[in-house]
């Protein structure tokens, strides 16, 4: 591979191509001029993680299904667009990597317009919206927006204006019932509960009806380098194929599940769903109730399916050797209020009331803030689910010897002593079938509690509804 040459000059190599491989974990090993030169000034290295979204995705695509694939990626250096063909091939764990038809555009890419191909590559989520921009289905893929997943689960039919806060526009919104134009809206900035950073949302009109919301990252943030041996790295955590290696002791078909087929399901399983949403909601066209329910099945289904591949990728992930939650300073009377406000509309269809602590209290902690939010969600969720309507589900939060801790309590029928030896079991349903569980949640909420250095337990008696408590460590900084 060539040194570093003047920007955006040709290749030199005799057939007019640059080249580049990359290794088993999707790190750029080699690199002619000019993608070297552009990886450095993206703020990534030679060797080091891909700097351009667009051929990120399209090596981990071959590498993964050991499929040979072309493409046209676009990028921006410096300010002026980027376009090239690259042909990617499989090579050993990695890949070869061959780019053609090299262009740097001369107007400034800000005043270009961003093609969708490129607009799906960058997002970060993407969101099914009918023709008043009402949330259909969503597909979130980044780990900071476990909330908004959330929220997109529980929240269809609600405008998608409701669940994230707009700069700028959010006063005039709050003013009116919907949002706005959907062209006010577009490359609009707003901020989402639980992540850090900030996004845009871009809106794509559908030629059937309705809109693909996507959200972008303002910032593309450049990927971990290589972690040392033994580290485990944050991919991994989420259940995502870094290598070729299995971890020793680690079941073939958990691997092949959580790894392997996890990531490669989700978009397939989301285009289901929302055809299937695109069916039923006629935004197609006309149709019979009949084969409007047919359609809601299919949803359902499809949702069935998506739940059980992510409680597998998060097994994965939580029994894998070195996992280890990062810790956060948290406060377990926040996290209570934001789980009920991301479920307060599960439970206003089922007419459940949610009892949450006083706005004012603070219960600080020590825990990872999506893995809490994460335990939260499961806990309530199955309170809502298997409570009787009209019913009352309360979150307490507290401090006692034992140290900070949070209480699910329901009303329903609650659970017998050998019951509640087995709830935490994996795959554990307790004789229920057809209520969309998989048996894993109450596991996988024990396992992220414990090592985050919590417990969670449960308490309960028949005919007096359950009580799920969650302890976890003092925040010594408080």
């Amino acid at each position: 591979m060539s040194a570093v040459r003047e920007q955006g000059a040709a290749p030199t190599s005799p057939d007019g191509l640059i080249r580049a491989r990359t290794d088993g974990a999707d790190r750029l090993i080699a690199a002619d001029e000019p993608l070297a030169g552009l990886q450095l000034r993206s703020g990534s290295t030679v060797p080091g993680e891909i700097a351009l979204p667009a051929l990120l995705a399209l090596v981990r695509r071959v590498r993964r299904t050991r499929q040979a694939a072309a493409q046209t990626i676009l990028s921006v250096d410096e300010g002026r667009p980027v376009s090239a063909l690259a042909q990617v091939t499989p090579e050993g764990e990695g890949t070869a990597i061959a780019l053609s038809h090299w262009h740097i555009g001369d107007e400034p890419a800000a005043d270009l317009p961003v093609p969708p191909d490129l607009l799906r590559h960058l997002a970060e989520a993407e969101i099914l919206l009918d023709d008043a921009q009402r949330v259909i289905v969503g597909d979130v893929r980044a780990a900071d927006l476990v909330a908004l997943a959330a929220a997109l689960e529980t929240g269809r039919g609600r405008y998608w204006t409701d669940l994230v806060t707009i700069a700028r526009v959010s006063d005039i919104m709050t003013a009116r019932q919907g949002p706005l134009h959907w062209r006010l809206l577009d490359d609009a900035c707003f901020s989402v509960e639980g992540s850090p950073r900030r996004w845009r949302a871009r809106l794509l009109p559908r030629v059937q009806g309705g809109f693909v919301l996507l959200a972008i990252p303002e910032a593309i943030v450049v990927l971990p380098a290589a972690p040392a041996r033994g580290e485990v790295r944050a991919e991994e955590k989420l259940g995502v194929k870094t290598s070729g290696e299995k971890p020793s002791g680690e079941p073939a078909w958990n691997r092949l599940l959580g790894r392997d087929l996890a990531p490669a399901l989700r978009q397939p399983i989301t285009r289901i769903i929302a055809n299937a949403e695109t069916i039923r909601t006629r935004l197609a066209g006309p149709l019979s109730d009949q084969y409007a329910g047919y359609a809601q099945d299919i949803a359902d289904a499809g949702r069935h399916l998506m739940s059980l591949i992510e409680d597998l990728a998060d097994l994965e992930a939580v029994e894998a050797p070195g996992f280890a939650p990062a810790p956060d300073h948290i406060d377990l009377a926040d996290c209570a209020r934001r789980t009920a406000g991301i479920l307060s509309v599960r439970a206003q269809e089922r007419g459940i009331t949610l009892r949450i602590p006083d706005p004012d209290a603070r219960v600080p902690a020590i825990g990872e803030f999506r893995r809490v939010l994460q335990v939260l969600l499961n806990l309530v969720t199955n309170a809502i689910r298997y409570s009787p309507e009209g019913s009352v589900v309360t979150l307490e939060a507290g401090m006692n010897e034992q140290g900070p801790w949070l209480a699910v309590q329901d009303e329903g029928q609650g659970l017998t002593a050998e019951q509640a030896e087995r709830v935490f079991n994996k795959f554990e349903r307790l004789g229920r079938s057809g209520d969309g569980g998989t048996g894993l949640g109450l596991y996988i909420s024990r396992h992220l509690t414990r090592a985050m250095g919590g417990e969670l337990v449960v308490a309960s008696l028949p005919g007096e509804g359950a009580r799920f408590v969650l302890t976890l460590p003092a925040d010594p900084a408080a």
